[in-house]
C-alpha cells in the first residue's frame, strides 16, 4: 500500500482554523451526553466482559456475512463519487464488465467501453456535444445506443452514482440507508485483492478497531448487542487533541454488498458511513465508502460552509483506515481461498 500524505486541508486547520472549528464542535449539543459524561450501560451478558479475542467469534462473523450475501441488490453497483467525473469519459470495471462513464446534459451515463465499430476503448475518447466520440475513427455514440451497444441504467443519489448491470431484476433505485438532512460528506475509493464478502466481514468485526487502529480510536470498542443482521457498539473516536467523543453506533447490511454504520447516540447522531464492496472480478474488489457527517450542535451550520476543506480531511481519515483494513480483507481472502 502507498504511504499516506497529509492533505492540505489538515494543515489548514492546524495552522489557521483549528481553534475556531474546535470551538464550534465543542458547543453544547441538544441531544448528546458525550460532552459532559460517558454514555452509561448496564452490561448483563457475560460475554461482554471477555477479552476481545474471545468475543470475536469467527463463526458469528461468518454467519452475519452469509446472511448479508443473500440480501437483494436490485442489480445496482456503487461506482464512485458524483464529483469524480469531469468533462472527460472515465473507465471502470465492475463484475467483469468494462464500462465507460461520461456526463452529458447534466446526467451520468454508462455503457460498454468497447466501441461497437472496432472495439476501441471509448474511455480514451472525448465527449462532444453530449456524445462519446471514438478516438479511432470518430464514431459518435449517445445514451440512445447503437445496435447491440446499449447503455446501462444509472442512478445518482446526491453523493454517489450507481450502475445497474441486470436491468431485468432492477429495483427503482439502490437500497440505501436513511441519510441525515444536512451533512458534510466525502467519498473514499480503493481497490483490494479480495472478494466483497471479505470487506463485509471486516465491517462486521468491530473488535479489531482499537487494536488495529489505535490512531483513530481512543478507547476499547465495546460490543453491546448482536443480532442476525446487525451489531451495536460503543466506541470513542479520536477527533482532535482533547476531543474524543463517545458514541453508540449500529452496523447493519443495506444490501448484499453494503454495510452501513449509523451513529445512534452521542456526538454526530444520525451520521452514517456507508461502505460498498463492488466486485471488479472474482479476486478483486473496489471499496467505495461514503461518509456523511452531521451534528445537532448550533455551530454545525458554520461547519457546513467548510465542506470543500473538510471533505479532504474525511477522505484522508477513511483512506488511512482502509489502507489497514484492506490488508485485513486481503489476508482473509488469501486464507479462505487457500482452504478450498
Amino acid at each position: 500500500m502507498p504511504q499516506m500524505t497529509t492533505p492540505a486541508s489538515i494543515s489548514y486547520f492546524k495552522n489557521e482554523d483549528l481553534d475556531h472549528l474546535q470551538t464550534l464542535m465543542l458547543m453544547p449539543s441538544p441531544s448528546s451526553t458525550a460532552t459532559t459524561k460517558p454514555i452509561q450501560y448496564q452490561d448483563s451478558s457475560a460475554w461482554r466482559h471477555l477479552p476481545d479475542w474471545q468475543q470475536c467469534d469467527p463463526q458469528r462473523i461468518d454467519a452475519l456475512v452469509q446472511q448479508t450475501l443473500h440480501l437483494p441488490t436490485g442489480g445496482w453497483y456503487a461506482v464512485d463519487a458524483l464529483n469524480a467525473l469531469g468533462k472527460k469519459p472515465k473507465s471502470y470495471t465492475i463484475a467483469g464488465h468494462e464500462l465507460v462513464v461520461w456526463r452529458a446534459q447534466g446526467k451520468i451515463h454508462a455503457a460498454p467501453a468497447a466501441c461497437p465499430h472496432m472495439g476501441a476503448d471509448l474511455a480514451t475518447g472525448h465527449v462532444v456535444d453530449g456524445q462519446l466520440r471514438c478516438p479511432w475513427h470518430g464514431l459518435c455514440l449517445s445514451e440512445k445506443g447503437m445496435g447491440r451497444w446499449q447503455p446501462w441504467p444509472t442512478y445518482e443519489d446526491g453523493v454517489l452514482f450507481w450502475v445497474c448491470l441486470n436491468p431485468d431484476a432492477m429495483s427503482p433505485q439502490p437500497y440505501m440507508a436513511v441519510r441525515p438532512q444536512h451533512f458534510v460528506h466525502s467519498v473514499m475509493r480503493m481497490d483490494a485483492n479480495c472478494a466483497p464478502e471479505d470487506v463485509i466481514a471486516n465491517r462486521f468485526d468491530p473488535w479489531h478497531a482499537a487494536h488495529y487502529h489505535p490512531h483513530s480510536f481512543a478507547a476499547q470498542t465495546r460490543v453491546l448487542e448482536i443480532t442476525d443482521t446487525s451489531i451495536l457498539v460503543h466506541v470513542a473516536y479520536k477527533v482532535m487533541p482533547g476531543y474524543n467523543p463517545e458514541v453508540e453506533a449500529v452496523f447493519h447490511a443495506a444490501d448484499a454488498r453494503t454495510i452501513v454504520m449509523t451513529i445512534t447516540q452521542g456526538e454526530g447522531r444520525d451520521s452514517i458511513v456507508s461502505t460498498h464492496a463492488t466486485p471488479i472480478n472474482e479476486a478483486k474488489t473496489t471499496i467505495v465508502e461514503a461518509t456523511l457527517a452531521t451534528s445537532d450542535r448550533p455551530g454545525f451550520r458554520h461547519v457546513l460552509r467548510l465542506q470543500p476543506l473538510l471533505s479532504p480531511l474525511l477522505h484522508w481519515r477513511a483512506r488511512k483506515l482502509w489502507q489497514e483494513d484492506a490488508i485485513y480483507a486481503e489476508r482473509r481472502y488469501a486464507l479462505r481461498t487457500k482452504r478450498r
